[in-house]
């Protein structure tokens, strides 16, 4: 008796927990519960805890309501121009109606996969394979709005409709992977050709700006080398003005520089001026002409006293001496370069234009230089 007793116990103790355990549920969060009873629909159960009638009501799996990423294999999809691509295909949705995803549907992946492969063939066989390349963004749109509003009966909604991957065929690859190296070697041969002609016209820039300068240099060094032979000439030619060289002196000076004038193995013939004889006969009478005895001036000189010196009053129109003795001396400053004596700046002198030079006018040096544009015309 006591066994049985016990034995009745134990099974009713198991029944118990048995029954606690079939009419006590706990939904966890973001998942929903449908509960039939005796096979019939009785409510959807939320997240919390739930007390059932065991053996009466029965609770289906649970339903997952948060966002679902489903990647649908490949598709086959014939294109416009007749070339079979295959498109991967990527879907987020979400399970807002868990009775409907239940009851109005079997399986609701499957029947997404199968709806996304038909919108595909019907969106892709309108385009041809560049455009549908290069039309991922409308594919996209119009696979959502498609997918979102037959799966809204399900209680299911979709978010996003992603195309992963477009799969030509490997003869399109190849013509395509060519067509895109010929692409990218013209462009190569492009941009080397704008560089090369960047260089040369940055190289010729240079240079023209290098013969500007240069031409500038030349021309203000030019200046300065004949400014400063104009005040040597100057100088000497006041030298000699302040001496009052004779005639006689001239023509001693003009027959020592015609040797110079055959100097050279260049020059095979050199002429002779015709004032050459009456230079001569000038200087040989002036230096041969005897006096009375024989060793001095002759007459028309006037006559040396003892120590030599022929008194001014004696002296007639040919003793007038070679230079006067006049002391002519080159001073420091006289050996410098005065600039303002130069008549153009150098700093502001700019070469004339080809057509305000007259070729077959005279040059004169005290005219001014011809109004310029540059600062020096100004």
């Amino acid at each position: 008796m006591d066994l049985a007793v016990i034995i009745l116990l134990a099974v009713l103790i198991v029944l118990v927990v048995i029954i606690l355990f079939r009419s006590v549920r706990i939904i966890p969060q973001a998942r929903a519960g449908i509960v039939e009873r005796l096979g019939k629909y009785r409510t959807t159960l939320t997240p919390g805890l739930h007390f059932l009638i065991p053996f009466i009501d029965r609770l289906l799996p649970l339903i997952d309501l948060r966002e679902q990423v489903q990647s649908f294999p490949a598709q086959s999809v014939i294109t416009e121009d007749n070339l079979v691509v295959g498109i991967d295909t990527v879907v987020y949705f979400q399970v807002t109606d868990p009775r409907a995803a239940t009851y109005e549907i079997v399986d609701y992946i499957q029947a997404a996969d199968q709806l996304t492969s038909a919108t595909l063939r019907n969106v892709v066989g309108g385009l041809n394979l560049e455009e549908a390349l290069t039309s991922r963004d409308k594919i996209n749109a119009e696979l959502r709005g498609v997918l979102d509003s037959t799966t809204g009966r399900w209680g299911i909604r979709v978010s996003r409709v992603d195309i992963k991957e477009i799969t030509p065929p490997p003869s399109i690859q190849d013509s395509m992977e060519k067509q895109m190296r010929a692409e990218r070697e013209r462009r190569a041969v492009i941009l080397t050709a704008e560089g090369d002609k960047q260089s040369r016209i940055l190289m010729a820039e240079g240079q023209r700006q290098s013969a500007i300068l240069s031409a500038e240099g030349e021309a203000k060094a030019a200046i300065l080398r004949a400014d400063g032979e104009a005040q040597a000439i100057r100088k000497v030619f006041d030298s000699i003005h302040r001496a009052r060289p004779t005639q006689k002196l001239l023509a001693y000076q003009y027959i020592q520089t015609l040797p110079k004038v055959a100097e050279g193995s260049a020059n095979k013939v050199w002429m002779i001026p015709a004032e050459l004889g009456d230079a001569l006969r000038g200087v040989g009478d002036f230096l041969s002409r005897p006096d009375e005895d024989g060793d001095g001036p002759g007459p028309g000189r006037g006559a040396a006293d003892e120590e030599g010196v022929v008194p001014e009053e004696a002296a007639g129109p040919e003793s007038e001496p070679l230079v006067t003795p006049e002391e002519v001396r080159v001073t420091d400053e006289d050996l410098s370069l005065n600039l303002e004596r130069t008549t153009v700046d150098p700093d502001e002198f700019t070469i004339p234009r080809p057509s305000s030079i007259d070729p077959d006018a005279p040059v004169r040096l005290e005219d001014p230089m011809p109004p310029q544009d540059g600062p020096a015309g100004r």
